[in-house]
Parts: C-alpha cells; structure tokens; sequence
C-alpha cells in the first residue's frame, strides 16, 4: 500500500491517493509527498517495533504492579528483596524502551 507524508505535520497516510485533507493538521492534499519504497517499507518497519516497544512498555508497567504488590505483601526479607530488585530492573526497561521510542521519533521512524 502507497504510503503518503503530509508537508505539514508528518502524519503518514496509507492508500493509493493522497487524502484531501490531513487527518491530523488539516492541511490540502497538494502538501502530502508520495513516500519512495525504501521511505514506506522503513515506515512499516518502525511501525512493527515501536508497538513491540508499547508491548514491552505495558509489560514493565504489569511488573512493577506486581512487584509493589510483593513488597506491599512483605512476606519475608528475601521475598520483598527479589520484588524490589525486580521492580527496579522493571524501571529500567521502561527507561531503555521509551529512550529507543525517543530516537525513532527524532529520526522519523514512527509512522
């Protein structure tokens, strides 16, 4: 499928013609660039791995509330030790996912 980038916003529209006006800033059809092949597979690419990054995003977010619930719980020592160090271990894969999701918008690989 045809990939078109609005001039205006960057808001990448799928289809065979450009839209008449960009879903996301309004602009007129004659702003939108017909994205190359290279340009629309990179598109498709970056889409797939920034949805497994929201993937892992919402998996962390499912850790840490397990890992507060752990503590929370405090059964023992080493049982509130292996939450807490998992929870920060959940912090810290927040962080790198959402760090890379950073660099793909910066480069334009988010579409």
């Amino acid at each position: 499928m045809k990939k078109w980038k609005c001039g205006g916003c960057g808001f990448i529209h799928d289809g065979e013609c450009a839209p008449d006006k960009c879903a996301k800033c309004g602009a007129p059809k004659e702003k939108f660039m017909l994205l190359d092949d290279a340009a629309a597979t990179l598109v498709e690419r970056s889409r797939h791995t920034n949805m497994l990054h929201a993937r892992l995003l919402t998996l962390a977010r499912d850790m840490e509330a397990a890992c507060k619930d752990g503590i929370s719980d405090n059964l023992d020592p080493n049982c509130v030790a292996v939450f807490s160090k998992s929870l920060a271990h959940a912090y810290e894969i927040m962080k790198l996912s959402m760090t890379e999701m950073q660099g793909h918008m910066g480069k334009g690989k988010w579409g």
